[in-house]
Protein backbone atom coordinates (compact mmCIF):
# COMPACT_ATOMS: atom_id res chain seq x y z
CA UNK A 1 0.00 0.00 0.00
CA UNK A 2 1.16 3.70 -0.51
CA UNK A 3 0.80 6.32 1.96
CA UNK A 4 0.25 9.29 -0.50
CA UNK A 5 -0.55 10.22 -3.72
CA UNK A 6 2.00 7.71 -6.07
CA UNK A 7 -0.78 7.53 -8.76
CA UNK A 8 0.81 8.81 -12.36
CA UNK A 9 -1.99 7.94 -14.54
CA UNK A 10 -5.29 8.82 -15.15
CA UNK A 11 -7.77 10.04 -11.91
CA UNK A 12 -10.37 7.00 -10.53
CA UNK A 13 -13.51 7.68 -12.22
CA UNK A 14 -16.74 5.37 -11.27
CA UNK A 15 -19.57 5.52 -13.38
CA UNK A 16 -22.80 3.23 -13.08
CA UNK A 17 -26.16 2.93 -14.19
CA UNK A 18 -27.46 1.02 -11.14
CA UNK A 19 -26.54 -0.22 -8.11
CA UNK A 20 -23.83 0.96 -5.26
CA UNK A 21 -20.89 0.43 -6.75
CA UNK A 22 -20.53 -2.98 -4.80
CA UNK A 23 -22.05 -5.38 -7.40
CA UNK A 24 -25.57 -3.48 -7.90
CA UNK A 25 -27.29 -5.02 -5.01
CA UNK A 26 -29.62 -2.01 -4.59
CA UNK A 27 -31.50 -0.39 -7.53
CA UNK A 28 -30.44 3.46 -6.88
CA UNK A 29 -31.94 6.47 -9.17
CA UNK A 30 -29.16 8.59 -10.41
CA UNK A 31 -28.96 11.83 -11.48
CA UNK A 32 -27.02 14.80 -12.65
CA UNK A 33 -24.81 16.20 -9.92
CA UNK A 34 -21.97 18.74 -11.25
CA UNK A 35 -19.13 19.69 -8.38
CA UNK A 36 -16.83 18.92 -5.71
CA UNK A 37 -16.77 17.50 -2.64
CA UNK A 38 -14.45 18.18 0.14
CA UNK A 39 -14.37 14.75 1.70
CA UNK A 40 -12.56 14.18 5.12
CA UNK A 41 -11.69 10.11 4.36
CA UNK A 42 -11.15 8.33 7.56
CA UNK A 43 -8.42 5.69 8.27
CA UNK A 44 -9.33 2.28 7.76
CA UNK A 45 -11.43 2.87 4.06
CA UNK A 46 -9.99 2.86 0.43
CA UNK A 47 -10.28 5.97 -1.55
CA UNK A 48 -12.34 4.11 -4.12
CA UNK A 49 -14.68 2.63 -1.65
CA UNK A 50 -15.00 6.60 -0.15
CA UNK A 51 -15.85 7.74 -3.40
CA UNK A 52 -18.58 5.18 -3.97
CA UNK A 53 -20.36 6.01 -1.12
CA UNK A 54 -20.10 9.95 -2.12
CA UNK A 55 -21.56 9.02 -5.76
CA UNK A 56 -24.19 6.84 -3.77
CA UNK A 57 -25.54 9.73 -1.15
CA UNK A 58 -25.47 12.28 -3.85
CA UNK A 59 -27.13 9.49 -6.37
CA UNK A 60 -24.76 11.31 -8.66
CA UNK A 61 -24.57 9.27 -12.39
CA UNK A 62 -20.45 10.06 -11.99
CA UNK A 63 -17.96 10.45 -10.01
CA UNK A 64 -14.56 10.55 -9.44
CA UNK A 65 -11.52 10.91 -6.59
CA UNK A 66 -7.83 12.95 -7.40
CA UNK A 67 -5.62 10.42 -6.53
CA UNK A 68 -5.16 7.78 -3.85
CA UNK A 69 -5.26 7.94 -0.38
CA UNK A 70 -3.98 4.64 1.25
CA UNK A 71 -6.29 3.44 3.83
CA UNK A 72 -3.54 3.98 6.57
CA UNK A 73 -4.39 7.56 5.90
CA UNK A 74 -7.09 10.26 6.80
CA UNK A 75 -7.62 13.57 5.40
CA UNK A 76 -8.76 15.42 2.23
CA UNK A 77 -9.85 13.70 -0.53
CA UNK A 78 -11.72 15.96 -3.42
CA UNK A 79 -14.35 14.03 -4.99
CA UNK A 80 -15.49 15.50 -8.39
CA UNK A 81 -19.10 14.51 -9.93
CA UNK A 82 -20.20 15.11 -13.20
CA UNK A 83 -18.67 17.46 -14.93
CA UNK A 84 -16.17 18.42 -12.40
CA UNK A 85 -14.61 14.73 -13.37
CA UNK A 86 -13.44 16.70 -16.32
CA UNK A 87 -10.59 18.43 -14.21
CA UNK A 88 -9.91 15.81 -11.90
CA UNK A 89 -6.51 15.29 -13.26
CA UNK A 90 -5.65 19.07 -12.29
CA UNK A 91 -5.90 17.98 -8.75
CA UNK A 92 -4.07 14.73 -9.17
CA UNK A 93 -1.23 16.73 -10.35
CA UNK A 94 -1.51 19.25 -8.14
CA UNK A 95 1.27 19.91 -5.19
CA UNK A 96 0.34 18.28 -1.48
CA UNK A 97 0.53 18.86 2.08
CA UNK A 98 0.59 16.05 5.12
CA UNK A 99 0.90 16.03 8.67
CA UNK A 100 2.85 12.94 9.65
CA UNK A 101 4.16 11.13 12.45
CA UNK A 102 7.40 9.21 12.48
CA UNK A 103 7.99 6.84 15.27
CA UNK A 104 12.17 6.99 15.50
CA UNK A 105 13.71 4.19 16.32
CA UNK A 106 12.20 1.33 14.49
CA UNK A 107 12.40 0.41 11.14
CA UNK A 108 9.14 -1.77 9.70
CA UNK A 109 8.14 -3.61 6.89
CA UNK A 110 7.10 -1.51 4.47
CA UNK A 111 7.77 1.67 6.77
CA UNK A 112 4.25 2.16 8.13
CA UNK A 113 2.93 1.07 11.41
CA UNK A 114 1.53 -1.99 10.40
CA UNK A 115 4.33 -4.04 9.16
CA UNK A 116 6.50 -5.81 11.30
CA UNK A 117 9.67 -3.83 12.91
CA UNK A 118 12.76 -5.37 11.14
CA UNK A 119 15.46 -2.77 12.99
CA UNK A 120 15.81 -1.46 16.57
CA UNK A 121 18.05 1.05 17.31
CA UNK A 122 17.97 3.79 20.04
CA UNK A 123 17.36 7.20 19.72
CA UNK A 124 19.86 10.13 20.74
CA UNK A 125 17.90 13.58 19.04
CA UNK A 126 18.38 16.91 20.13
CA UNK A 127 16.05 20.10 18.22
CA UNK A 128 19.17 20.72 16.43
CA UNK A 129 19.43 17.50 15.12
CA UNK A 130 15.92 17.11 14.08
CA UNK A 131 16.00 20.29 12.31
CA UNK A 132 19.17 19.73 10.43
CA UNK A 133 17.86 16.11 9.31
CA UNK A 134 14.54 17.34 7.91
CA UNK A 135 15.89 20.11 6.28
CA UNK A 136 18.45 17.63 4.30
CA UNK A 137 15.49 16.19 2.80
CA UNK A 138 13.95 19.71 1.23
CA UNK A 139 14.11 20.22 -2.27
CA UNK A 140 14.47 18.09 -5.21
CA UNK A 141 15.34 14.71 -3.88
CA UNK A 142 15.05 10.92 -5.75
CA UNK A 143 13.14 8.72 -3.80
CA UNK A 144 12.70 4.92 -4.57
CA UNK A 145 9.57 3.93 -4.69
CA UNK A 146 8.46 1.45 -1.93
CA UNK A 147 7.23 -2.14 -3.25
CA UNK A 148 3.67 -1.53 -1.25
CA UNK A 149 3.40 1.18 -3.93
CA UNK A 150 0.50 0.87 -6.58
CA UNK A 151 2.97 1.33 -9.33
CA UNK A 152 3.20 -1.42 -12.21
CA UNK A 153 6.15 -3.59 -13.12
CA UNK A 154 5.02 -5.43 -16.03
CA UNK A 155 1.54 -4.80 -15.88
CA UNK A 156 1.41 -5.41 -12.33
CA UNK A 157 1.15 -3.16 -9.16
CA UNK A 158 4.26 -3.79 -6.99
CA UNK A 159 2.46 -4.57 -4.00
CA UNK A 160 1.29 -7.08 -5.65
CA UNK A 161 4.46 -8.88 -5.66
CA UNK A 162 5.39 -7.72 -2.49
CA UNK A 163 2.27 -10.07 -1.45
CA UNK A 164 3.62 -13.01 -2.89
CA UNK A 165 7.10 -11.83 -1.20
CA UNK A 166 8.79 -10.92 -4.02
CA UNK A 167 11.29 -7.93 -4.87
CA UNK A 168 11.78 -6.25 -7.64
CA UNK A 169 14.73 -3.11 -8.91
CA UNK A 170 12.53 0.03 -8.58
CA UNK A 171 14.24 3.17 -10.72
CA UNK A 172 14.76 6.17 -8.60
CA UNK A 173 12.41 9.21 -9.06
CA UNK A 174 12.64 12.34 -8.96
CA UNK A 175 10.20 14.56 -6.55
CA UNK A 176 10.42 17.56 -4.85
CA UNK A 177 10.00 18.12 -1.12
CA UNK A 178 9.04 22.14 -0.88
CA UNK A 179 8.91 22.57 3.28
CA UNK A 180 9.22 20.04 6.32
CA UNK A 181 8.25 21.94 9.35
CA UNK A 182 8.69 20.32 12.89
CA UNK A 183 5.32 20.39 14.68
CA UNK A 184 6.02 18.39 17.52
CA UNK A 185 8.98 16.37 19.41
CA UNK A 186 7.02 13.59 21.59
CA UNK A 187 10.27 12.62 23.92
CA UNK A 188 8.58 9.71 25.52
CA UNK A 189 6.78 8.23 22.88
CA UNK A 190 10.28 9.24 20.36
CA UNK A 191 7.37 10.45 17.89
CA UNK A 192 8.11 13.31 15.22
CA UNK A 193 5.45 15.09 14.34
CA UNK A 194 5.81 17.28 10.48
CA UNK A 195 4.17 19.17 8.25
CA UNK A 196 5.00 18.74 4.64
CA UNK A 197 4.45 20.26 1.46
CA UNK A 198 5.67 18.33 -1.37
CA UNK A 199 5.13 17.42 -5.28
CA UNK A 200 2.66 14.80 -6.55
CA UNK A 201 4.22 11.56 -6.01
CA UNK A 202 5.75 11.88 -3.08
CA UNK A 203 6.44 9.13 -0.91
CA UNK A 204 6.11 10.29 2.86
CA UNK A 205 6.69 6.70 3.60
CA UNK A 206 10.21 6.33 2.17
CA UNK A 207 10.97 10.36 3.47
CA UNK A 208 9.95 9.38 6.74
CA UNK A 209 12.57 6.33 6.39
CA UNK A 210 15.32 8.64 5.12
CA UNK A 211 14.88 11.02 7.82
CA UNK A 212 15.45 7.96 10.59
CA UNK A 213 18.46 6.66 8.66
CA UNK A 214 19.74 10.42 8.66
CA UNK A 215 19.22 10.62 12.27
CA UNK A 216 21.32 7.08 12.43
CA UNK A 217 18.27 5.53 14.41
CA UNK A 218 15.56 4.50 11.49
CA UNK A 219 12.11 5.51 11.38
CA UNK A 220 8.50 4.48 10.15
CA UNK A 221 5.81 5.95 9.57
CA UNK A 222 2.91 6.07 12.41
CA UNK A 223 0.30 8.10 11.11
CA UNK A 224 -0.73 10.14 7.65
CA UNK A 225 -3.44 13.00 7.47
CA UNK A 226 -3.36 14.77 4.22
CA UNK A 227 -4.53 18.72 4.62
CA UNK A 228 -4.41 19.68 1.18
CA UNK A 229 -3.95 19.17 -2.72
CA UNK A 230 -3.46 22.34 -4.94
CA UNK A 231 -5.82 25.05 -3.49
CA UNK A 232 -7.88 23.02 -2.05
CA UNK A 233 -7.59 22.25 2.04
CA UNK A 234 -9.51 20.58 4.95
CA UNK A 235 -11.68 24.15 5.80
CA UNK A 236 -15.11 22.98 5.10
CA UNK A 237 -14.26 19.29 4.29
CA UNK A 238 -16.99 16.66 5.60
CA UNK A 239 -16.38 13.12 7.22
CA UNK A 240 -18.70 10.37 5.43
CA UNK A 241 -21.04 9.69 9.11
CA UNK A 242 -21.67 13.38 8.60
CA UNK A 243 -22.47 13.43 5.07
CA UNK A 244 -24.79 9.99 5.66
CA UNK A 245 -26.79 12.59 8.39
CA UNK A 246 -27.72 14.94 5.81
CA UNK A 247 -30.91 14.97 3.64
CA UNK A 248 -29.95 15.31 0.05
CA UNK A 249 -30.37 19.02 -0.46
CA UNK A 250 -27.79 19.69 2.63
CA UNK A 251 -25.56 17.04 0.87
CA UNK A 252 -25.79 19.42 -2.57
CA UNK A 253 -25.23 22.73 -0.86
CA UNK A 254 -21.41 21.37 0.29
CA UNK A 255 -20.73 20.87 -3.14
CA UNK A 256 -18.14 23.49 -4.66
CA UNK A 257 -18.37 24.35 -8.60
CA UNK A 258 -15.92 22.35 -10.68
CA UNK A 259 -13.64 25.74 -11.13
CA UNK A 260 -12.84 25.27 -7.64
CA UNK A 261 -9.98 23.04 -8.86
CA UNK A 262 -8.43 25.37 -11.15
CA UNK A 263 -9.05 28.28 -8.48
CA UNK A 264 -5.14 29.49 -9.02
CA UNK A 265 -5.04 29.64 -12.50
CA UNK A 266 -5.22 32.90 -14.19
CA UNK A 267 -8.37 33.98 -15.45
CA UNK A 268 -9.55 34.75 -18.73
CA UNK A 269 -13.10 36.24 -20.00
CA UNK A 270 -14.89 36.08 -22.87
CA UNK A 271 -17.46 37.68 -24.79
CA UNK A 272 -20.79 36.44 -25.26
CA UNK A 273 -20.09 35.55 -28.98
CA UNK A 274 -16.47 34.56 -28.35
CA UNK A 275 -17.45 32.14 -25.43
CA UNK A 276 -20.19 30.36 -27.91
CA UNK A 277 -17.08 29.91 -30.34
CA UNK A 278 -14.95 28.38 -27.90
CA UNK A 279 -17.05 26.12 -26.33
CA UNK A 280 -17.54 24.81 -30.13
CA UNK A 281 -13.87 23.65 -30.01
CA UNK A 282 -12.34 26.48 -31.97
CA UNK A 283 -9.30 28.68 -31.46
CA UNK A 284 -9.65 32.19 -30.51
CA UNK A 285 -7.04 35.09 -31.16
CA UNK A 286 -6.73 37.06 -27.82
CA UNK A 287 -4.36 39.76 -26.46
CA UNK A 288 -2.68 37.76 -23.45
CA UNK A 289 0.42 36.61 -22.81
CA UNK A 290 0.91 33.22 -23.57
CA UNK A 291 0.16 30.67 -20.29
CA UNK A 292 0.18 27.03 -19.68
CA UNK A 293 -3.18 26.87 -18.50
CA UNK A 294 -6.56 29.01 -17.59
CA UNK A 295 -9.47 28.93 -16.85
CA UNK A 296 -11.93 30.11 -19.00
CA UNK A 297 -15.46 31.79 -18.35
CA UNK A 298 -18.24 33.33 -20.39
CA UNK A 299 -20.01 36.75 -19.53
CA UNK A 300 -20.90 37.32 -16.15
CA UNK A 301 -22.67 36.67 -13.81
CA UNK A 302 -20.37 33.10 -12.97
CA UNK A 303 -20.35 30.94 -17.01
CA UNK A 304 -17.17 28.73 -16.46
CA UNK A 305 -16.14 27.41 -19.85
CA UNK A 306 -13.27 24.61 -19.53
CA UNK A 307 -9.51 24.95 -19.54
CA UNK A 308 -7.03 26.22 -21.97
CA UNK A 309 -3.94 27.76 -23.03
CA UNK A 310 -2.43 29.89 -24.64
CA UNK A 311 0.56 29.87 -27.37
CA UNK A 312 1.11 32.37 -29.47
CA UNK A 313 -1.73 34.59 -28.98
CA UNK A 314 -4.02 31.93 -29.42
CA UNK A 315 -6.28 30.72 -26.74
CA UNK A 316 -6.68 26.63 -27.52
CA UNK A 317 -9.12 24.37 -25.28
CA UNK A 318 -8.02 21.59 -23.35
CA UNK A 319 -10.92 20.68 -21.50
CA UNK A 320 -14.76 21.87 -22.46
CA UNK A 321 -17.79 21.79 -20.67
CA UNK A 322 -20.67 20.50 -22.58
CA UNK A 323 -23.63 23.51 -23.18
CA UNK A 324 -25.76 21.79 -20.70
CA UNK A 325 -23.04 21.22 -18.22
CA UNK A 326 -22.64 25.13 -18.21
CA UNK A 327 -26.27 26.10 -17.96
CA UNK A 328 -26.80 23.41 -14.90
CA UNK A 329 -24.10 25.14 -13.43
CA UNK A 330 -25.48 28.76 -14.32
CA UNK A 331 -28.43 27.29 -12.47
CA UNK A 332 -26.92 26.51 -9.05
CA UNK A 333 -24.90 29.85 -9.33
CA UNK A 334 -26.52 32.07 -6.17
Amino acid sequence: MTTTDPVAGRPALARAPRGDGAGGRTRVPRRAVHGVLLLDKPVGLSSNDAMLRVRRLLRAEKAGHTGTLDPLASGLLPICLGAATKFAQVSLEADKRYTAVLRLGQRTVGGDREGAVVDERPVHVTPASLAQACAAFVGPIEQVPPMQSALKKDGKALYEYARAGLEVERPARRVTVHAIDILRWDDAALELTVDVRCSKGTYIRVLAEDIGERLGCGAHLAALRRTGTGPLTLDGAISLDALAEMDEPARDALLHPPDRLLADWPLLRLAESEALRFLSGLRRRVQEADQPAVRVYGPEPAAFLGSAHITAGELIADRLLSPLEVQALLKETP
